[in-house]
């Protein structure tokens, strides 16, 4: 079922800042199960935008902060939801804000958000640095972007973004939400993910930066083969003896295969300079 906008609040949605504001009450409520907060928890929400489910996560969270963009939104905000004393706004660019400053006496942070279409993937890349911090992560994504999340080895979709993402978090695609649930309605169908940080690495890298930058030339390169793909970080001598077949492409290697070569190439590195 679907809910007109928020009573009180003309605002209209802002293609500059990605928005398009969720109205399906069915879909809401499916979130906010899926989501499902507790007394005590320290919930985040990005983008609360008309404040459609912000309601139930203000109803239900002792403490909610919300992190929103567009100054016309705020004022409106805070008057809707005053009543709720755990509520805190953070007038504030996502992909710039500091999310340890929200975490309260050692208290993991609960993120939820209808990410905008055009900062998706950076506003991940930023909030997986915050993974020791973080619970879980619950967001409404461009359909493309979970399947570039949750893919596997051999997709067409397994990419540096799932590679990374999948080295910090578990990834679990929840379900699909169709365009008409939103206003106004995006030309893409979008999709809930659950992405919740492993308590410990199953597979840490000896160097983190390494793996990111074999991450983004493997992949930057996908059709061709690892030899091809590595010349910019290794010679032709020091790619002897890896631990992985470097005539696969990119595609075909676990995010585990991913972190041995990466070891691999850091040794060398070290060695050679």
């Amino acid at each position: 079922m679907k809910q007109p906008a928020a009573p009180g609040n003309p605002h209209r949605a802002r293609k500059r800042f990605g928005q398009n504001f969720l109205i399906d009450h069915g879909i809401i409520q499916q979130i906010a199960r899926s989501v499902s907060p507790k007394a005590g928890q320290v919930i985040v929400e990005i983008g609360p935008g008309q404040g459609a489910l912000t309601e139930p996560l203000a109803a239900a969270a002792e403490t909610l902060h919300v992190i929103e963009l567009d100054r016309d939104l705020v004022p409106w905000l805070k008057v809707r939801f005053e009543k709720h004393p755990g509520f805190q706004l953070h007038q504030a660019d996502a992909l710039k804000f500091d999310f340890a400053s929200l975490s309260e006496n050692g208290k993991p942070l609960r993120i939820v958000g209808n990410l905008p279409y055009n900062i998706s993937t950076p506003l991940i890349f930023h909030l997986i640095s915050y993974a020791s911090q973080v619970q879980d992560m619950h967001f409404m994504l461009q359909k493309e972007v979970v399947k570039r999340l949750a893919a596997t080895p051999g997709d067409k979709a397994y990419g540096r973004l799932s590679v990374m993402v999948q080295y910090y978090c578990d990834v679990a695609w929840l379900f699909d939400v169709p365009p008409g649930s939103f206003d106004p309605a995006p030309k893409v169908d979008s999709a809930i993910v659950r992405l919740v940080p492993h308590k410990a690495l199953p597979h840490p890298a000896q160097n983190i930066e390494t793996l990111e930058k074999l991450v983004t030339a493997a992949f930057g390169q996908r059709r061709k083969t690892l030899r091809n793909a590595l010349k910019s970080l290794l010679s032709a001598e020091q790619m002897e003896g890896l631990p992985v077949d470097t005539s696969l492409r990119a595609e075909a290697l676990s995010v585990a295969e991913f972190v041995t070569l990466s070891d691999a190439i850091d040794e060398r590195l070290q060695q050679g300079s």
